[in-house]
């Protein structure tokens, strides 16, 4: 274990999240908000700890192999985590550091899930940077440094591989800088799009601007108690439509960069994804319509919810706990499917989903022919067998931390139904669940033993589980 290199970037990290710090500054200084001094005190420290580590634990060593990868992957968010916490309780906005921990662990996941009962007396600046948490760890803050920052070797593609979701991580372009220069620029591209489309329908700046960062995250803050329920239904289907874009494989965006338009339309997950949410929005539109007596209400609350639960964004237009059961079953299973590998949404991946439904395929036709030989193929590509048993090692892995942390969970005076979607909820980076954590509640009741419990949740399903279990195997940290 090269420690040196893992504190080292820990430390990198540090000071790029005491830069990002200066954005909600800036806002707080533009509106004479009495949380200025809060992000003061929160860069300075941000600041000395970075550079006590980067100076400290300088290497001599650049080297990043796969454990280091995890590691420095794992360490980082965490660290991400409690740092960004900082400005909510310094400002006493989130008096409660647990609260305030788990309140910024759900901005950098992506989940979306609060605490907070009155979002609307939060100060902007406070808003901005609850906000903005969700855009920085959509895509990863390490992918962010990566491109920014010199490598000296391209193993730092461990930390690609460890901080990008899905069963498959490849690289767009042979330098391992460029392809996360791509990357981002196709995600700022695609923020500022959706930020001026918001803007041509009349939402104010800074609400396009929160909105537009909770899209592209697919995260889910909004600044209004409603979420996007008082909001015009163009903006309704701008934002319906953009969080089904952010859950696409951001590699298909490249492809049509390049103009290789077969290709994109070749894509099974993509496919499977849009068929899987063509079908819930039918089936939620119909069951709805008893409640709405109109079509074209119907189906806007249906595909906005569909997208937003599909897409683990969050966001939402109605309180579908008063929906009718189907459609609430329907809500929960998108809850698990989730979005497409290497995008910024959450679940499981529409390309695991499709890779399981293939091995299942395969072991059924390997009973009735015990000799026949099938590859499995995906995206026009023969799947390795090493990809396999990782897709099916992660299932297994999942139901158990599944069941580990709604174990915890059950200790708490809710009901099963409410036990059960909060754990899918933060496992899969959603949000809002159904019964009492529902889009019209939060997670306020829970006690600071679940709120852990939750925050963990949360890490393990936007890292996927292995940085944080390998962070935590005592031999990860031996010497050789």
């Amino acid at each position: 274990m090269n420690r040196r290199m893992v504190l080292y970037m820990v430390g990198q990290m540090v000071k790029v999240e005491a830069a990002l710090m200066v954005l909600p500054l800036l806002i707080s200084v533009l509106y004479h908000n009495d949380c200025v001094y809060s992000f003061l005190i929160s860069i300075a420290i941000a600041l000395v700890f970075g550079f006590l580590l980067t100076i400290v634990f300088k290497p001599s060593n650049h080297i990043i192999y796969a454990k280091e990868g995890f590691v420095i992957v794992a360490l980082s968010w965490l660290t991400l985590s409690l740092i960004g916490a900082l400005p909510f309780t310094i400002s006493g906005e989130i008096p409660n550091y647990i609260d305030a921990f788990f309140e910024t662990v759900s901005g950098f996941t992506t989940t979306g899930a609060s605490i907070v009962n009155d979002v609307e007396k939060l100060s902007r600046g406070i808003l901005f940077w609850r906000s903005f948490t969700h855009w920085v760890g959509g895509m990863g803050v390490l992918v962010f440094i990566m491109a920014i920052i010199p490598t000296t070797t391209d193993r730092s593609m461990h930390i690609l591989k460890a901080e990008v979701p899905g069963p498959m991580v490849g690289k767009l372009v042979p330098r391992l800088k460029d392809t996360a220069k791509i990357l981002y620029l196709i995600y700022i591209a695609m923020t500022l799009l959706e930020f001026t489309l918001l803007l041509c329908g009349g939402m104010p700046w800074f609400d396009s601007a929160i909105h537009s960062f909770g899209t592209a995250g697919t995260g889910g803050f909004s600044l209004k108690n409603s979420s996007l329920a008082g909001y015009n239904p163009y903006l309704q289907w701008v934002i319906t439509i953009f969080m089904l874009l952010f859950s696409l494989n951001f590699n298909l965006y490249y492809l049509l960069i390049l103009r290789k338009f077969r290709s994109v339309f070749k894509s099974g997950e993509m496919w499977c994804f849009f068929g899987v949410y063509a079908c819930a929005v039918v089936l939620v539109t119909a069951n709805v319509y008893p409640l709405y007596h109109n079509a074209s209400t119907a189906l806007r609350q249906a595909a906005f919810q569909s997208a937003s639960i599909i897409s683990t964004t969050g966001f939402s237009t109605t309180d579908f706990n008063l929906w009718p059961g189907l459609s609430k079953a329907i809500l929960l299973l998108l809850m698990f499917i989730g979005g497409c590998a290497g995008s910024t949404a959450g679940g499981l991946k529409s390309a695991r989903i499709v890779l399981i439904v293939k091995i299942i395929k395969r072991e059924l036709k390997r009973m009735l022919h015990p000799r026949s030989v099938e590859n499995i193929r995906l995206e026009g590509k023969k799947v390795d067998n090493l990809t396999l048993n990782g897709v099916t090692t992660y299932f297994a892995l999942y139901a158990v931390c599944f069941v580990l942390v709604f174990f915890v969970l059950s200790f708490e005076d809710f009901s099963i139904e409410t036990n059960i979607s909060a754990t899918a909820a933060c496992f899969n980076n959603i949000g809002p669940g159904l019964g009492a954590v529902g889009p019209a509640s939060n997670y306020f009741a829970y006690s600071a033993i679940s709120k852990i419990a939750l925050s963990l949740a949360m890490l393990l399903g936007r890292l996927e589980i292995y940085p944080i279990l390998i962070s935590l195997t005592p031999s990860t940290w031996a010497k050789k």
